[in-house]
């Protein structure tokens, strides 16, 4: 007959227990696990590809930039996002719990999107700005968010085509400080106070250029 556990030796596997510690090391692997976990989750479960010159966004950064966006483009306005995953995720959740009439589209290279995305995906080739499809009317969006894959200015100059065709009048541009002159000279975007941060470290300094100004530059609204 096996022996009963008393109220002492109850007390004593409890006391045991909470000695019990996790490991520095267990720890950190732990906190990788969730941070990749949350990190996937942000970029609807695609990780970047170097070749296609992506690099994410921090969650904070992506959730700045979103939230700019909604404030600037209304309860019902259209928003499009050009090469900006990180950014659109975000929104897709904000539509979902707080502002379920925006409308949403994605303008992406990467055709990994188009399982997570749906009907938001729009295959976009930078080498042929103007080449869309008829479902997105010139002008329509209220805010265009960009963030051109190469940092430089044939890259830039492309994409502006893109944005001025599809942008209403608000344009948030998220690229290299080097080419402020150009988004200046194309667009008549100016630097924002707000720096873009990634999640690897990037060798190039970052600005968000706008053709108005930000709450980024002030204090976040609460949606």
């Amino acid at each position: 007959m096996s022996e009963s556990v008393t109220p002492a030796m109850n007390r004593a596997i409890k006391e045991e227990e909470a000695e019990l510690h996790l490991s520095p090391f267990t720890l950190a692997a732990l906190n990788d696990f969730y941070q990749e976990k949350l990190f996937k989750q942000d970029h609807g479960g695609v990780e970047e590809d170097w070749h296609l010159s992506q690099f994410w966004y921090t969650s904070d950064t992506s959730l700045r930039l979103a939230r700019e966006a909604l404030s600037s483009a209304g309860p019902a306005g259209r928003i499009a996002c050009i090469s900006s995953p990180s950014v659109y995720f975000k929104l897709k959740d904000l539509q979902k719990f707080t502002w379920p009439d925006i409308s949403l589209s994605l303008l992406e290279f990467d055709q990994r999107f188009l399982t997570t995305v749906g009907n938001d995906f729009v295959f976009y080739d930078y080498n042929k700005p103007l080449m869309l499809p008829a479902g997105l009317p010139c002008h329509s969006y209220d805010v265009v968010l960009a963030d051109p894959p190469y940092l430089n200015e044939e890259c830039l100059t492309q994409v502006a085509k893109t944005i001025q065709l599809l942008a209403k009048d608000k344009i948030i541009l998220c690229t290299g400080s080097i080419l402020k002159n150009k988004c200046k000279e194309i667009l008549g975007l100016t630097p924002s106070t707000f720096v873009p941060l990634h999640t690897s470290k990037l060798g190039n300094a970052f600005s968000c250029f706008t053709n108005f100004t930000l709450t980024l530059d002030e204090e976040m609204p609460d949606l």
